[in-house]
């Protein structure tokens, strides 16, 4: 049944419409323009009145001065104390009119520095003139009063603050001229400008509406072109090719490295494969030896090569290691080929048996060895030394020369191809021994089938005595031969056993390996991915519209559902091994149905569909179980539901319930229901099984249809058996399906022990959680309150990132600008050693852990216990997400452990509880 979506605006439709949108913002933004002019203009009147309570002011001070000089005089000629009134008040009220005319021109110094003038003369007055007389008069020196009143030198003092207040005065009224003058011109053309911009930018806007609708939909059309091209199992080798140098652009190079690292892994173990299958079918160590030297010379390109393999056999050699084969090289009369045996840490073999490192050498001497052809000889620049170790027992040593270096992945090929031989040639040697085993075995057979015959002789003379013990003899002698046959076959049983154990067991370390290994690999370009896409998001230059924004969004939330994808198959490989971690706590189920409908009202009001979440009476507050396992179960099943529905309803329904144990004489046991019920397109019966399996749908067109890994169910039903509980299906094809979740009702922490959870870890479980939406209601705690305070904690400390990955470091380094540090890079652990040793002022290091030369363990330890650097703090970074990765890390010395893709309000938060305050 074709599915019938309602039609969304193409990509050049939605910037047209969001330009409209501008134009008509636009519009609005001059109303309220020109309605803040007329506000300016009120500001300007305000100015004028300020300024005349300036003027009032100088006046006032003026006439203070006045009354004193006049109440001076008036005692100083008559004695009368009344006159002393206007004096006393002036003095009392020329400092509070002083301090109110300060404040008013508070913001200008220069009239700051005339009123501090005024004020020198006025106290001058008053002491030399003002108290001076009246003093003299007061003490009765009546000739020392009309003495001074001969020269009167307070009258120049008054006379000089008079002038002082005019030109005081004079300045003010410029100043207010001016800026009345100045608001009203500014206001004018403010209001012609932003008329003429508002025309120009509506001519732009339709203009640049269809420019980036052209420059934008054709290259991202190609980008999706060529990339369904690859997912519909096209070539490989396809790359994508854009010529706009913008987001598209980085997003196709990002997919072209994707793929380029894609097309090498599938090489890589192509090669793997082939070489084990060819070893495998060897039944000789040169023979193997031979094989496995063929194929490093045809894959690797290499010149020269020999294997000198563990030789046991040879008691006056026993311990040395034999030359078994040689790849091409020089014949030299005395040492061909080199020497035939050596001993344990003898050379470089030798010592690279006893070590077992790899040794790589460069820029080899021209007598090192000849490389011979039909037309000439020549030596080579590079070799390489491995050891092929099994169980920690140096089995063979392989020496390799060639022209040219190789590349990285060559190298870490060669690892891989080291181990499969190890595997290998060790089987073949097992297998060696169990042969001399059994001829040893045969041999001793042969002597006693003589003994055995010699004993059949004696046996027929006894016969012939008796005949009973004959018989009784035959009898116990046909129960023997059972006996020993039964014995025989259980042997063998066992040695079958133990070796698919064996098998199993290496089968499960590889697998393990290789999820580690694809997780760090992927994650690694995840992180600047993801880090730069979420500040598009951000757009703090506010340099972006909305479609471009839209364009980062979706890129974003791609990387993030690439990234769930990550988790659910770690998941998934997690309880398999049951390694899977749970935290068994207190869950308040009144805040379920809040979180419920949070997760997913938006999608229900996309679609078009009625959910709900409803709360059974007889449900409790609280139980006990591992809330964030509950919640990823309940996310998996709502998402199918929500995806294999086109109208209708989303239902969840909470009960409590009883159940009647299968035990006899049982009492009933309370169980939680958590059931989710849809309209959708229903599961067949043939189909209910196989929906539960890992990386299955219900059939081919499904996938297709809707997308998705199939992983849901397979984790959700695996997460409620480690809970104590399972899941069940209802169901019918076109009508529905009822996805029911049964977990025991467990009241305090004292009843886990009644109920089996698997292997489940009672330690912090926060490490886990990196689900696309708990990483989005991190993000949203980034508010301004929350970015001022961090901002103040940061800003002028100095981080250093260390990074083999030129784009992490880019990311890292974008995105902890707005914080205003000081910020040092390096691109490997000796750099960072140098820049720690030389700058003591670093205050933090963001340390990647899987670099080339020295990791960050090696890094971390040398911190630590050489340069004794104990209280820096330190947070690792790593692309590997395994509880032991992270113990491995804090125990080598990191402060805090941060797992790839990063978040940076996540290391921003982490940063500031580490740094130190300055205050402290």
């Amino acid at each position: 049944m074709s599915i019938k979506r309602p039609r969304s605006l193409n990509i050049r439709g939605k910037i047209a419409l969001g330009y409209v949108v501008i134009l008509v913002m636009l519009g609005l933004f001059l109303v309220i323009v020109s309605s803040r002019i007329t506000d300016l203009e009120k500001e300007t009147v305000y100015l004028s009145d300020h300024d005349i309570e300036v003027h009032e002011l100088t006046y006032r001070i003026e006439k203070n001065i006045l009354d004193m000089e006049t109440g001076q005089r008036g005692f100083s000629l008559t004695g009368d104390t009344s006159y002393l009134e206007p004096y006393n008040d002036g003095l009392s009220e020329w400092g509070v009119n002083y301090s109110k005319l300060k404040v008013l021109i508070a913001d200008n110094p220069y009239q700051i520095e005339n009123l501090e003038s005024i004020k020198r003369d006025i106290e001058k007055w008053i002491e030399e003139a003002g108290n001076y007389v009246v003093q003299l008069k007061q003490r009765g020196h009546d000739d020392e009063v009309a003495l001074y009143f001969q020269n009167d030198s307070g009258k120049t003092v008054v006379d000089s603050i008079r002038a002082q207040s005019d030109y005081f005065r004079d300045n003010e009224r410029q100043l207010t001229n001016d800026r009345i003058a100045k608001l009203k011109e500014s206001n004018e053309k403010l209001i012609l400008t932003l008329y003429i911009l508002w025309a120009l930018v509506a001519l732009l806007t339709l203009l640049i509406s269809y420019l980036l609708s052209v420059s934008i939909v054709k290259p991202l059309q190609h980008v999706i072109q060529a990339i369904n091209s690859i997912a519909n199992g096209g070539n490989m080798s396809e790359r994508i090719k854009v010529t706009t140098l913008d987001e598209i652009y980085e997003l196709g190079e990002a997919t072209n490295g994707l793929l380029d690292k894609v097309q090498v892994d599938q090489w890589c173990a192509e090669q793997l494969a082939s070489t084990s299958i060819v070893l495998q079918e060897t039944t000789d160590l040169s023979d193997m030896s031979r094989t496995f030297m063929n194929k490093l010379a045809t894959t690797f390109e290499i010149q020269y090569g020999a294997v000198y393999i563990l030789d046991n056999e040879d008691e006056n050699n026993k311990g040395s290691y034999k030359r078994r084969y040689s790849y091409a090289g020089s014949i030299d009369a005395d040492t061909p080929y080199g020497a035939a045996t050596i001993r344990i840490g003898e050379g470089l073999v030798g010592q690279c048996a006893l070590d077992r490192v790899v040794m790589f050498t460069g820029d080899l001497p021209a007598d090192y060895i000849s490389i011979n052809s039909g037309l000439g000889r020549t030596a080579p620049r590079f070799a390489i030394i491995a050891p092929v170790v099994f169980e920690n027992k140096t089995l063979a040593v392989v020496e390799v020369a060639s022209l040219t270096k190789w590349a990285p992945h060559h190298v870490e090929l060669l690892y891989e191809l080291l181990k499969t031989f190890g595997v290998s040639l060790n089987s073949l040697i097992t297998r060696m021994e169990i042969q001399s085993l059994y001829q040893d075995s045969q041999a001793m057979n042969e002597e006693l089938q003589v003994q055995s015959e010699e004993l059949q002789v004696q046996s027929e003379e006894l016969q012939v005595q008796t005949e009973e013990l004959q018989n009784h003899t035959t009898e116990l002698m046909d129960l023997n031969r059972e006996l020993e046959n039964q014995k025989s076959v259980a042997e063998d049983a066992a040695v079958e056993l133990d070796k698919y154990n064996k098998q199993l067991e290496l089968s499960s370390r590889y697998k393990s390996e290789f999820l580690a290994n694809m997780s760090h690999e992927l994650r690694t370009p995840l992180n600047s991915m993801l880090i730069l896409s979420q500040l598009l998001v951000e757009n703090r230059s506010n340099r972006l519209n909305e479609e471009e924004l839209e364009y980062a969004s979706v890129i974003h939330s791609s990387g993030s559902e690439l990234l769930a994808m990550i988790n659910d198959i770690l998941d998934l490989s997690k309880v398999e091994a049951g390694k899977m971690m749970v935290e068994m706590d207190a869950v308040n189920l009144t805040e379920l149905p809040s979180l419920l409908t949070g997760y997913f009202d938006k999608t229900a009001d996309q679609q078009n569909l009625d959910f709900s979440v409803h709360l059974g009476d007889n449900v409790p507050d609280l139980f006990f179980t591992d809330e964030m396992r509950m919640h990823q179960i309940l996310r998996n099943l709502l998402s199918n539901a929500f995806k294999f529905t086109e109208e209708g309803y989303v239902r969840v329904e909470i009960n409590c319930t009883a159940v009647q144990p299968s035990e006899p004489g049982s009492k009933p046991e309370q169980q939680l229901s958590f059931a989710v019920t849809d309209s959708g397109i229903g599961i067949s019966e043939a189909n209910r099984e196989l929906i539960f399996e890992a990386f299955r749908q219900a059939d081919g067109t499904t996938a297709r249809k809707f997308g998705g890994t199939g992983l849901g169910l397979s984790i959700s039903l695996q997460l409620s058996k480690l809970l104590g509980g399972y899941i069940t299906l209802q169901s019918e094809e076109g009508k529905g399906s009822t996805f029911t979740l049964h977990l025991p009702y467990l009241k305090e922490e004292s009843d886990l022990n009644q109920i089996h959870l698997g292997s489940w870890y009672t330690a912090a479980a926060a490490i886990e959680r990196s689900d696309p939406e708990f990483l989005q209601e991190t993000q949203i705690l980034n508010d301004s309150m929350l970015f001022q305070k961090e901002r103040d904690r940061l800003k002028g400390r100095t981080v250093l990132i260390v990074d083999d990955d030129l784009r992490n470091i880019y990311a890292l380094e974008n995105g902890l600008i707005p914080y205003e540090m000081n910020i040092l890079t390096a691109q490997n652990g000796y750099e960072c050693l140098q820049i720690v040793r030389e700058q003591p002022e670093v205050d933090m290091v963001l340390l990647d852990i899987m670099m080339p030369n020295l990791d960050g363990y090696d890094t971390l330890s040398i911190i630590r216990e050489e340069l004794l650097l104990r209280e820096l703090p330190i947070i690792a970074i790593s692309a590997k997400t395994m509880k032991e990765d992270r113990e491995k890390c804090l125990a080598a010395g990191a402060t805090d452990f941060i797992s790839k893709p990063v978040i940076i309000q996540d290391v921003v938060t982490r940063m500031c509880r580490l740094i130190i305050p300055r205050n402290l």
